[in-house]
């Protein structure tokens, strides 16, 4: 398995491919959101994050996920839509992926085994999930769904920094 995020590929939501290092040398902060979540206003706080932060060296890279109770039944130009129309997100966005299951996109058992929940558990729980992740592409640490954007901002500020 790889030892970086920088080793993976996703299409983003317009359809095309993407190698993640493309991202070598930022700050990542990889989301799995969803359109119809109690949690989905925190759209407008990683998009604060990558508005502010973005020209230092971060980036917000989002994940639709349709695993937790349906909340992403949309199809790529939907969710497209309703990111630009109620948040104005224009941090990346990719195609919707499933995050847990023998189906789960590369990077995500990549970032849940280098990143375990609590009592060392891999399995994502809920939408919002997120994972910081250093310059060098390394996972550096794992956020629940009711940790918000805002409450991670120190310790991105602090690999913005290091």
């Amino acid at each position: 398995m790889a030892d970086t995020i920088h080793a993976f590929e996703a299409t983003r939501l317009g359809g095309e491919s993407e190698s993640l290092s493309a991202y070598k040398g930022k700050v990542v902060l990889v989301v799995n959101t969803a359109s119809k979540c109690g949690f989905t206003p925190q759209y407008e706080g990683l998009q604060s994050l990558y508005q502010e932060l973005g020209d230092r060296g971060f980036v917000v890279l989002g994940f639709p996920c349709n695993q937790f109770g349906q909340q992403e039944p949309g199809e790529a130009g939907e969710i497209s839509e309703f990111c630009g129309l109620n948040y104005g997100v224009d941090f990346p966005m990719f195609d919707k992926v499933d995050v847990n299951g023998s189906d789960a996109h590369p990077l995500f058992q990549h970032l849940k085994s280098a990143a375990p929940g609590v009592l060392g558990t891999t399995a994502i729980k809920w939408n919002f999930t997120k994972f910081l992740v250093d310059p060098d592409g390394v996972v550096v640490k794992r956020y629940g769904s009711t940790t918000t954007p805002e409450q991670i901002k120190g310790d991105i500020l602090g690999l913005l920094d290091a």
